[in-house]
């Protein structure tokens, strides 16, 4: 019974750190949202929770974001790596808005959805092609949570990596 009490009360705070609520610019491709002003409102998260920005471009028309969101939900450890280390700012992409403006300032894209690493400052760490996310089952946990771990923020601000790959 006591084993059972601990495992309860562990799944709770598990599901509860999973459920604490997103940023809107963290949840879905929208193209009516301004990606400089929820890059600036996301930049400001960052700062003040220690943590990077993880920028996700893509949109709803595509395969591969889809499957990223469901293996996401699916891995409620990467999911929490994620929203732990990283503020997720979703910017879309889609022939209803491109967002060129907001898609200039970035290193070029060369499928989607595609990923950069940026420290609470601004400062772009990392342009990643998330299909060296994947192995032949598609989106890989180990992949993730190296990926992940390896980007975070420390305690101090400073960086694990300090060079893009």
């Amino acid at each position: 019974m006591r084993y059972l009490a601990v495992f309860v009360v562990s799944l709770v705070m598990s599901l509860s750190v999973i459920a604490k609520p997103l940023p809107e610019y963290s949840k879905v491709y929208d193209e009516a949202r301004d990606p400089f002003a929820d890059a600036t409102a996301a930049i400001a998260l960052a700062k003040a929770t220690q943590r990077n920005v993880l920028i996700e471009v893509g949109g709803n028309w595509c395969t591969w974001c889809k499957k990223m969101d469901a293996f996401l939900v699916k891995n409620p450890e990467i999911y929490k790596l994620l929203h732990d280390n990283y503020v997720l700012l979703k910017v879309n992409v889609s022939d209803g808005n491109r967002n060129k403006a907001f898609m200039r300032g970035l290193p070029p894209v060369q499928g989607y959805p595609h990923m950069y690493i940026s420290t609470a400052e601004g400062k772009m760490l990392l342009s990643k092609d998330t299909a060296e996310l994947q192995d032949e089952q598609g989106y890989s946990t180990t992949l993730w949570r190296e990926f992940l771990t390896q980007w975070q923020s420390k305690a101090t601000g400073q960086k694990q990596a300090e060079s893009t790959e």
